[in-house]
């Protein structure tokens, strides 16, 4: 206790000690405050805040309302000068911090304060969405929730018409728009939400930027349609159909999965093509590959006939939008099980019990059927253990 009231005295002795210290401070400042020292200031002030010295202007303003507290016309003036020049800098300031200094945490800072004051400032909104892209390239997650918000409310924006007069750093407004729809489509994959991110991706690949030629783009979108619908749907369908009789019901829950891995093999198959030859996608290229032929096999009986074809005109043809439910089955279906044999995918056996190919046989459905134990030996999802990114668009220089 008298350790406590020790401490408590000595504290107070020492704030005692202070007090004049900081009035001598304050006076000094004050003492600043004479007519010469106001006129030497203000004049300053005028000569340069309509020129391309406002930072001088803003710092002989800065020093005279520091020195000169009395309320005046002129301080008044200075005051509301000082605020509008602030909220002005701040957005000079945001894409320096942001792309030049890569300092994250600063640039979010700086953005809120902006936005509280214009929530609808649209070149802010696309700054704070894209530096939530690369600070995630950079391991840096924190900003992901805000930079989500800005990122969506920018698409919402620009697709309703808003413009900007430079869209730095992005060479255009696609460019932009395509990179805030990867951002959110990425990270609401890794935050597993496949199908929340598959129309995002979709998005992302239509647009004419530099993503639409991205591998790494189609990657993302074959990974989604995996490790969502298809996943779900194969799930209740063996939960719902497996070891019973073949009826209408399952031939179209079959059906209806089947179009999900159509749309999986073209979204490999852009992969693959678009990586091409470039040695940097190497390793990448050979399990989009893998993957590909698997399903493709999957879908062909076994077979590759076609395959080559197929990559060779596949990047000159639109990507298609995700499946519409089918609520019939098609007239005429093409056989498109898997085939008996080795070319099936792992968990798929040769018995007719369990086999599709062979429920027509044994007048059973398939027990297995297309689930999640049936992924190939190279699976799609493989990919997600990376992080692979398309290449940023040019930084803004100092």
């Amino acid at each position: 206790m008298n350790t406590i009231a020790r401490l408590l005295t000595l504290g107070a002795t020492v704030a005692l000690l202070a007090l004049p210290a900081a009035a001598n401070s304050l006076s000094t400042v004050q003492d600043q405050c004479t007519q010469e020292n106001k006129d030497a200031w203000y004049a300053t002030f005028r000569e340069t805040f309509k020129t391309d010295q406002q930072p001088k202007a803003y710092e002989a303003a800065k020093k005279y309302l520091t020195a000169c507290t009395e309320e005046t016309d002129i301080t008044k003036y200075l005051k509301k000068w000082v605020g509008a020049y602030e909220k002005e800098i701040r957005k000079v300031n945001l894409p320096k911090i942001l792309y030049n200094d890569k300092n994250y945490a600063e640039a979010f800072k700086l953005g809120r304060e902006i936005l509280a004051d214009e929530p609808d400032n649209l070149k802010v909104l696309v700054d704070l969405g894209y530096g939530g892209y690369l600070a995630t390239s950079a391991k840096q997650t924190s900003f992901n929730a805000d930079a989500m918000t800005y990122a969506r409310k920018a698409i919402q924006m620009i697709e309703s018409g808003k413009t900007l007069e430079s869209w730095h750093p992005f060479p255009n407004k696609d460019e932009a728009l395509a990179f805030l729809n990867y951002y959110i489509g990425v990270t609401t994959l890794a935050g597993n939400d496949p199908s929340g991110a598959l129309p995002y991706l979709i998005k992302a690949a239509n647009l004419e930027s530099s993503l639409k030629k991205s591998p790494f783009t189609y990657d993302k979108i074959a990974t989604a349609y995996e490790a969502g619908s298809y996943a779900k749907q194969s799930a209740d369908y063996k939960t719902k159909f497996g070891g019973k009789d073949e009826t209408p019901e399952s031939k179209l829950a079959l059906e209806n999965i089947n179009q999900i891995i159509d749309r999986m093999i073209d979204a490999y198959a852009r992969a693959v093509a678009s990586a091409g030859a470039d040695p940097k996608f190497v390793n990448e290229k050979k399990e989009w590959n893998d993957s590909l032929t698997t399903w493709y096999k999957y879908r062909h009986k076994d077979s590759t006939e076609g395959l080559p074809e197929m990559l060779a005109g596949i990047l000159s043809k639109p990507l298609p939008p995700e499946p519409t439910p089918l609520t019939s089955l098609p007239v005429s279906s093409p056989a498109a099980t898997p085939a008996s044999g080795n070319g099936s995918p792992s968990g798929m056996t040769n018995n007719p019990s369990t086999n599709p190919s062979n429920s027509a046989a044994t007048g059973t459905a398939s027990n297995a059927g297309p689930a999640t134990n049936t992924k190939p030996t190279a699976p799609a999802t493989s990919t997600t253990t990376t992080t692979p990114k398309p290449a940023t668009p040019k930084r803004p220089r100092r």
